[in-house]
């Protein structure tokens, strides 16, 4: 007699499919077509967790250099005088200060053209 371990393959099929919910049309009926698609969805997730990553900093760096810009200086001199500062801001952080206080951002301005001229001045 052929064995087929017929309750394992039947959760494991029901557990695809549950998987495969809103999906449309037989990739979310049938078990061929739906485990395709949620292998691929897998994929994409995992690989767009880490995506989403890069692209958040890149748009963290746009409206901090947009908002330095403003101020005077560039993005990239901004980061310098602030490592030179020693002021251990994140770029998230820089670039809500940025969008939501004009204030407190000019001041990080300041501080950082402050620690350039001593960094110049020292070499």
């Amino acid at each position: 007699m052929r064995v087929t371990n017929a309750p394992a393959s039947r959760k494991r099929r029901t557990r695809m499919i549950r998987a495969a919910k809103g999906f449309r049309m037989r990739r979310s009926k049938l078990y061929r077509y739906a485990s395709d698609a949620v292998d691929h969805g897998r994929q994409y997730a995992y690989r767009d967790r880490r995506a989403k990553k890069r692209n958040f900093r890149g748009l963290w760096q746009i409206r901090i250099n947009a908002a330095a810009r403003a101020a005077g200086t560039t993005y990239s001199r901004l980061i310098e005088g602030l490592k030179a500062a020693q002021v251990a801001l994140d770029r998230k952080i820089l670039a809500d200060l940025a969008a939501t206080d004009a204030a407190a951002f000019g001041e990080l301005v300041r501080v950082s053209q402050s620690a350039l001229k001593a960094k110049a001045a020292k070499t």
